[in-house]
């Protein structure tokens, strides 16, 4: 057999590799992975050559360090032997001996090639984060707010002219537009572990009326008011009156918005199914709301205002207010007010005198009685009256379910006669169950009425629950304070007080 020859250069690495292979093992450094005899590969042959494996390249003290996450790893490269050199690959090939296969730094490896970067450690692979996929969404191009804010003047007191519950859209005009969802990127750890993204979801189209839909755009298909309201678009057509509203046109029904940019005189009568607004003074009229009322310069004379929602109004007088929300003004005097939210009066002012002001879930106000002694009684919570017909109506629910109950035994009792006799029933006892059957229909029938009344009279006193009359400034002399069932005189000019009943009697506290 022909003797194999090796070169100088040949006989060195061949000697290296044997050296390395002898060498005890390399004590692993905290989070990084040891470096052991049985991961240097022996030489092996090729074409006559011996080599060593690209991993056996690097000298000793050479290690790899992974964060925690796995995200980044860093390698610290010693320098060759002499007359050694390192490749790319050789770096690459150590890194996937350890487990570290994806996110390769490859500008990194390069320099620290090129540059022999060594006895330091540098970033030689990174992770990716994964990036949550964002959902689809709707953009309004309408204030989507159902009033702009009350501007607060100079003196303290609350502008309400400002305020508006109209945006007013024209056919054809663009109204909404909507983003179609993202979906997220997944990411990956430099071990090759899979990093989820959230997925993202489309939301269904708009419903609503007035609006039309082309592509991912909403267009409005009629001139009118538009508001969005748990999730859906309306567009409703408004009345609306440039001047005053005299006796001459006397009175107003319209299923929409009436809007009013001048004065309402004395008698007119303005019903509306959802909204009025009045940009002017307002003298002894009715005001019937299915919505809200906004009277930006208040009303006075001994009118009426029925509102299933809020009333807001510069100044109150005279008047009879009933809301289904909060009745908000700067000032109130000798009027009735009936709300089933909260009474607030605002600004520096912000007085209440005279009268009768009922909040079932509290009033708030910076003054309320005059120096002068003018009876002025606040109440909030539950009215007596309205708890004495609570008690009423579950005494009536009772009677007529034992009522019912009686007579459906004797139907039954009935009906089992009428079995056991055939036809030979008499006239009288099918005439008797005729009766019994309207009567008991009727007493259902009154069952159910009862019963729905109860269930209201009782969210109403669980709806008072933690009323309290909360007084900013003065409260005078001879103010009656009344809390559900109970009252009290106010004996003394005082400030700064909190009424409340919680243990069932009314208790003042300063604040």
């Amino acid at each position: 057999m022909a003797e194999v020859q090796f070169s100088a250069d040949q006989m060195n690495k061949l000697k290296n590799a044997m050296t390395r292979a002898s060498q005890p093992e390399k004590e692993a450094k905290p989070g990084e992975p040891a470096v052991t005899a049985a991961s240097v590969r022996p030489a092996a042959r090729a074409g006559g050559e011996m080599f060593a494996e690209p991993e056996d390249r690097l000298a000793r003290g050479t290690y790899l360090r992974v964060e925690k996450d796995a995200m980044t790893a860093w390698l610290y490269l010693m320098p060759p032997e002499e007359g050694q050199y390192y490749t790319k690959g050789d770096l690459e090939t150590f890194l996937e001996h350890r487990g570290v296969i994806k996110g390769f730094h490859s500008s990194n490896l390069s320099a620290m090639i090129k540059k022999k970067v060594y006895n330091r450690e540098i970033i030689v692979a990174q992770g990716k984060q994964s990036i949550d996929g964002k959902d689809g969404y709707f953009e309004y191009l309408f204030s989507p707010d159902e009033y702009g804010a009350p501007k607060i003047r100079e003196d303290g007191s609350v502008d309400y002219t400002n305020m508006s519950a109209l945006q007013n859209v024209h056919q054809g005009d663009k109204v909404a537009i909507y983003h179609y969802a993202v979906q997220g990127i997944e990411g990956y750890t430099v071990y090759g572990g899979e990093l989820k993204a959230k997925p993202a979801k489309d939301l269904p189209p708009i419903r609503g009326r007035g609006i039309t839909r082309e592509n991912n755009e909403y267009f409005a298909m009629t001139d009118g008011k538009i508001e969005a309201k748990q999730g859906k678009i309306d567009i409703q057509k408004v009345h609306q009156i440039v001047g005053d509203v005299t006796m001459i046109i006397g009175k107003i029904e319209f299923f929409g918005d009436v809007i009013i940019n001048g004065n309402v005189e004395s008698g007119v009568t303005i019903r509306a199914g959802r909204n009025i607004e009045v940009h002017g003074t307002t003298g002894s009229a009715s005001l019937f709301a299915g919505g809200d009322v906004i009277l930006s310069r208040g009303i006075q004379g001994g009118g009426k205002i029925s509102a299933r929602g809020s009333v807001f109004a510069d100044f109150i007088e005279n008047t009879t207010v009933e809301a289904g929300g909060t009745v908000q003004s700067n000032t109130i005097l000798n009027a009735q007010i009936y709300a089933k939210d909260k009474v607030v009066t605002t600004g520096k002012k912000g007085c209440i005198i005279g009268g009768y002001v009922h909040g079932l879930k509290g009033i708030e106000a910076m003054a309320v009685g005059s120096d002068v002694e003018v009876r002025t009684i606040l109440h909030c919570g539950y009215e007596p009256e309205a708890y004495e017909r609570l008690v009423e109506m579950r005494r009536q629910e009772t009677e007529t379910k034992e009522a019912l109950a009686d007579l459906v035994e004797a139907m039954t009792d009935a009906l089992r006669e009428k079995r056991l006799r055939g036809s030979s029933t008499s006239a009288a006892t099918e005439a008797k169950l005729s009766d019994w059957n309207k009567q008991k229909d009727m007493l259902f029938s009154q069952l159910d009425a009862i019963s729905q009344e109860r269930e209201q009279l009782e969210e109403l006193v669980e709806g008072s629950r933690g009323a309290c009359i909360k007084v900013d400034g003065y409260v005078y002399r001879n103010v009656i304070i009344g809390i559900n069932a109970e009252q009290m005189v106010v004996e003394k000019d005082t400030r700064f007080m909190r009424y409340s009943a919680d243990k069932g009697i009314i208790e003042a506290n300063v604040i």
